[in-house]
Parts: C-alpha cells; structure tokens; sequence
C-alpha cells in the first residue's frame, strides 16, 4: 500500500506540470495576456506594456511558451509574494484567490456533507426492494430533479423564498454593507445556494448508489453469503453495499476534485464570491496572473482526490492488490 501511494505521489508532479504546461499554452494562445492588459490599461504606454511580458515570461516563439512557462512555474512556487500582480490595479492575486477558495470549500462542502449521505442513504433503500413503492418514488424523483438544470431550480428558489415570501436572501455572502462575522446572516445566505446543490447531489447519487447495488445483488458472493445463512441486513451492508460503493468512490472523487474549482452557475446566479465567479472575472478580463493559479489549483484537486479514490479501493475490496 505505501508503495502504491508513493508512486503514485511520484507521478502527480510530472503529471501537474505537463498538464499545467498544456494550460499556460492554451491560456496564452485563447486568452491572448498582452492584448488583454492593453484593454484593461488603454493608456499603458510601450515600457509599461514590455514590463508586464517581463514579469509574466510573455516571451516570443515555440521556445518562448516553454522559457515563459518555467519561468511563471518558478515565482508561482516562491509564494503569493512572488506572484504577477493582476491585470487591473495591480492587485495582488492571493487574496481574492484565498477568499474565494474558503466561500466554495464552504458552500460545497455543507452541500456534500448533507447530499451524498442522503443520496447514498435513498439510494440504498430504494434498491433493498426494487419496483416497491418506495424505489419508484425515490427513483422517479432523483430522474425529475437530476433532469433540471442548476440555473432553473436556483432562480426558481430565488422566487419563491426570496421575492415572494421574503424570508431568505437573494444571494452573496452578507448583506451589502455589511461588516465583521455575523454566523446567522451566513447560514441564511447559505441555504439557498447550498439547497440548489443539494437537490443535484442527492439526485446524482441515489441513481449511482441504487444501479451500482442492484448490479451487486446479483453477484455470485452475494448468493453464497445468502447460501451461509447470513442475514439480509449482513448481506446488504457488510457485501453489498461495500462493493457497490467502488464505482461510487470514483465518481465521487472526481465530483469533490471539481467542487473545487467553483460551482459556476450556481455561485454566479448568487453573486457568491467563490471559484466560480473568480474563474468568471478572470477569464472576463483575461487576466492571466489570476486564471493560472486558478488552473493549478483545480489540477492539483483533481489529482489528489483521484489518489485517494485508487487508495479508498483497497479497504473497500480486499480483492484489489495496490501493491
């Protein structure tokens, strides 16, 4: 197993670089970071112009990707403090990076925490007895709900419990205005956007949760634990459910590992200031000091979240040898 970690670990560096260095090629050539800070600075003259490709590593040429690359690589593992400043004002990219990234851990981890243990849990009990009343309910529901766009429920929430009966906020973290923590104005701003999410979660994973142990429930292991005597509710939990959830781990690893990048739609809809809106605002203006932190923060997640899906296999089925 520690073998199988450490390899793995060994890859990710190669693999983050190759495939943040594909992204700073595809940033420079969609993006185009030289004509995007001459729109944000109209009036910039030449020498300011050539000190940002400096700073930046904007240089020309095949060979200038690859020289301006590693040259961003390395101020980017100096730390903020070495970081380009943004386009716009010279802000520095950090700050409103890191508090981006702590409103969207925020909303989609409370929206993970209620919705997969929900859904698994529908899931679940929908499939204990397919074609009951339940299963057709629970399984017509998850279809309906997981088939409206994110867009869709949000505006609607909007409009019922925002502007109809008043009782929630229509987005954003606090009120405009507002100074210092105030823990219940969060949570008001916060059901909204985390229901909408929820709504997708608990959908998604029922589904997930219910075919992946049906398809188990047919397996030979599952017949011969029913051969032995066990109990139904030993053979569901203890076989059934721990090998189901192997295809489940992958899906949710990849799901969180992309919750990290910011729930777009959502968090624009509600002018919450997380990932999301971030990515927005920056792709907006072009801004490539802020889109490749951005992108290295998402390829990092992914990865990561992946390594621990292939790690989680292992306790899940002693049939899987990592080593």
């Amino acid at each position: 197993m520690l073998r199988f970690i450490v390899r793995r670990l060994l890859w990710v560096v190669p693999t983050i670089t190759l495939v943040t260095f594909l992204v700073y090629i595809a940033i420079r050539i969609g993006f185009n970071p030289v004509a995007s800070y001459l729109r944000a600075n109209p009036r910039a003259s030449e020498a300011k112009v050539q000190q940002y490709k400096d700073i930046n590593g904007l240089y020309e040429g095949p060979w200038g990707y690859v020289r301006g690359y590693f040259r961003w690589l390395w101020q980017f593992l100096q730390g903020p403090d070495a970081w380009p400043r943004s386009i716009k004002g010279r802000a520095e990219v950090w700050p409103p990076l890191r508090y981006s990234i702590f409103n969207t851990l925020r909303l989609a981890g409370i929206a993970a925490m209620v919705g997969i243990p929900v859904g698994l849990g529908i899931g679940i009990l929908a499939a204990r007895k397919p074609g009951s009343w339940f299963d057709s309910i629970a399984n017509t529901t998850a279809f309906f709900a997981g088939a409206v766009p994110p867009f869709v429920s949000a505006v609607v929430l909007q409009l019922i419990f925002s502007v109809q009966l008043g009782w929630l906020p229509v987005g954003g973290v606090y009120p405009p205005g507002h100074q210092g923590f105030d823990l219940v104005l969060m949570i008001q701003h916060l059901i909204l956007p985390v229901l909408v999410v929820v709504i997708q979660t608990v959908a998604g994973y029922s589904r997930y949760m219910r075919a992946s142990l049906l398809d188990v429930k047919s397996s030979d292991f599952v017949r011969t634990a029913r051969a032995k005597g066990l109990s139904e509710r030993t053979v569901l939990f203890r076989h059934g459910v721990r090998n189901a959830m192997i295809p489940i781990v992958t899906v949710l690893a990849l799901d969180i590992g992309a919750l990290i990048g910011g729930l777009i739609i959502t968090e624009k809809i509600f002018n919450y200031p997380g990932m999301g809106v971030f990515f927005i605002n920056a792709s907006g203006k072009g801004d490539f000091p802020q889109l490749m932190p951005y992108m290295v923060i998402i390829v990092t997640s992914i990865l990561l979240f992946n390594l621990i899906a292939d790690v989680t296999y292992a306790f899940l089925d002693p049939r899987i040898r990592l080593d």
